[in-house]
């Protein structure tokens, strides 16, 4: 057998180490998680029983039949009392390997190996490394696309397989948080029906003001006590109404405040029906309607 020379083996030493690294389940547990692939030169190498795997040691393990049939070895085995022995022959060269043995009979010469063979789901593994020990290839280990390449040609290869990108993360969609003006009219939507209650500032009875001052306050935001007290000193005048704007009503003077909703509507405590929803256009409404303020 022709051995390779030292900067083959400083290349080995190299694959071998970077295969060492990654961490992995044992041979008892190995999973889809670990596996790997293997390509000979261009060739990507298909095993359609039992698959290649990194085990508990960092050591990439190899099905050897199918490998070595790729490789052109004519394989044979024979079973040794517990052990397992596998015969690997070409025209140039008769390999013998047994199970949980670290060397190898290559030409009836003895070549240690770092790893024995070993019984996996029924087929015989070896390690990565015997292939460069023993078939004299060198070997690359691609960690992007997890491809060991065989270089039986002594030629670098690229990879015959390459990883697909990894799926994108779904899209969430953002929350939507309510404006303030939505979340105060939100709330002011839940009294519907509250008693009236002359002086009420509580969801046990409301008069106008104390509804409107109830909401906004639970805002963060102070209002006057009185609805004249809000026409005259709360926020500033506007004609262009947007949901969430005070709304006064006078009889005289100014004794009335809701807030407006859109759409002509608006919500206050009245003394007949509680809390309601009425138009700025219905008849009673409108006649009294005198103007709106804009305190967010």
């Amino acid at each position: 057998m022709k051995f390779f020379t030292k900067s083959f083996i400083c290349s080995c030493a190299l694959v071998c180490a970077a295969v060492s690294m990654l961490s992995a389940p044992s041979v008892q547990a190995a999973s889809s998680v670990s596996t790997v692939k293997v390509q000979v030169n261009d060739e990507l190498i298909q095993f359609p029983e039992v698959q290649p795997f990194i085990d508990n040691a960092g050591t990439l393990q190899v099905p050897l039949r199918v490998l070595s049939e790729k490789l052109g070895y004519q394989v044979g085995w024979a079973k040794q009392e517990n052990e397992i022995v596998v015969t690997l022959m070409n025209k140039q060269q008769t390999i013998q390997l047994t199970t949980d043995e670290k060397q190898a009979i290559v030409n009836s010469k003895k070549i240690s190996l770092e790893s024995s063979p070993t019984l996996y789901q029924g087929s015989t593994y070896v390690p990565l490394r015997f292939i460069t020990e023993t078939f004299g290839s060198p070997i690359e280990w691609n960690e992007a696309n997890r491809i060991a390449i065989v270089n039986v040609d002594g030629k670098s290869h690229k990879p015959a397989w390459i990883a697909p990108p990894p799926a994108p993360a779904p899209k969430v969609a953002a929350a939507v948080i309510p404006s303030m003006s939505d979340q105060i009219l939100q709330t002011a939507n839940t009294f519907m029906g509250t008693p009236y209650v002359w002086g009420g500032t509580t969801p046990r009875g409301f008069d106008c003001s104390g509804f409107v001052r109830y909401l906004y306050e639970a805002k963060g935001i102070d209002l006057p006590r009185t609805a004249v007290q809000m026409y005259d000193e709360a926020g500033t005048r506007v004609m262009d109404l947007k949901a969430g704007d005070l709304v006064f009503f006078a009889a005289g003077s100014v004794n009335h405040v809701g807030i407006y909703l859109g759409n002509d509507q608006f919500i206050s405590a009245t003394t007949s029906r509680g809390v309601r929803v009425d138009s700025l256009a219905s008849s009673y409404w409108g006649s009294r309607y005198v103007g709106a303020k804009r305190v967010i």
